[in-house]
């Protein structure tokens, strides 16, 4: 026998490394993936899409925008390149996740699409506006029109009931409260939770409590909808219906949705799937070895993807 290594546990090997040896989370990729054998050939192929919809092609009209964005931080003497050169483009109405092991970039990327931080250098256009060229008071008001945040721990205000929780960024917008109110009681019918409009958050389930975040997220009828793990405190089922609700979203609103998750399960329900490790896009490790060759992109639904880099 050999002793050197076959093709195959040369692939392997590339799997492992690409999750930085994470055993489970290199297996849970590969399940998205069947396998067959033709001779000594193995081939991955490419998940069936869902059979209540096909697959969805891009709009071309781009909303967001990033170029060469790169992010240092500095903890004492040491600095951390969080983000070391990223360009991308996203489109109206696509549902996007970002992946990637902790300390990727992936939440970091997030945070700077949503204005949340400033990048050390590069570019990030959202909807046409340069928000790193705008000042403080701009970009807060711009956020708060434009982008919807849901968070992992939800933020929901322990003492207001859900529909004054709910209304919480029209009241920023300064919006009359009879038209924020309205507006609230009509999200929360729609993600399921009209018998607790009058119930505070430790009244509500995990799930609910989400449902709760995401209604309040798009009373300003955002455009782009970013979620940093919206799944990472549900079980698999709850989760699973948040993405359910995520779709719903972009189907009937034409929101765009970009999604920071760990669990390649719910990644594989998007759209569009971007991995980042070491601060850069990178080749999706399943798409590679299946012969797809776009950097760090790998379309979630059999539709196809792309990265500018």
């Amino acid at each position: 026998m050999s002793d050197h290594p076959s093709s195959r546990d040369e692939s392997v090997a590339r799997v492992l490394a690409a999750f930085d040896g994470d055993v489970d989370a290199a297996v849970a990729a590969l399940r998205q993936r069947a396998v067959t054998t033709e001779g000594e050939r193995t081939a991955y192929a490419t998940p069936a899409p869902r059979p209540t919809k096909p697959a969805r092609p891009r709009t071309g009209r781009v909303i967001v925008e990033v170029t060469d964005l790169r992010k240092t931080y500095s903890i004492g003497r040491q600095r951390v390149q969080a983000l070391d050169g990223v360009s991308l483009t996203i489109d109206e109405g696509e549902f996007v996740a970002l992946v990637g092991a902790s300390g990727s970039g992936k939440s970091t990327l997030l945070q700077l699409m949503g204005g949340l931080d400033k990048p050390t250098k590069g570019r990030i256009v959202i909807d046409g506006a340069d928000i790193g060229r705008m000042r403080d008071g701009r970009l807060s008001t711009f956020r708060n029109k434009t982008i919807g945040f849901v968070f992992q721990f939800f933020y929901l205000q322990p003492f207001l009931q859900l529909v004054t929780n709910t209304e919480v960024p029209g009241m920023f917008a300064h919006e009359r409260r009879a038209n924020r109110r309205q507006r609230a009681l009509g999200l929360i019918d729609q993600v399921g939770l009209s018998d607790r409009a009058r119930h505070r958050p430790r009244e509500m389930s995990g799930g609910q409590m989400q449902r709760a975040a995401i209604a309040r997220a798009l009373l300003n009828q955002p455009k782009l909808l970013l979620a940093d793990e919206p799944t990472g405190n549900l079980d698999s089922a709850t989760g699973a219906s948040i993405i359910d609700l995520f779709e719903r979203i972009r189907d009937e609103r034409g929101t765009t949705i970009v999604m920071v998750t760990h669990d390649e399960d719910m990644a594989a329900r998007a759209d569009r799937l971007i991995r980042l490790r070491d601060g850069l896009i990178v080749p999706d490790p399943i798409g590679e070895i299946g012969g797809t060759t776009s950097p760090g992109v790998v379309p979630a639904s059999a539709g196809e993807g792309e990265v500018v880099a």
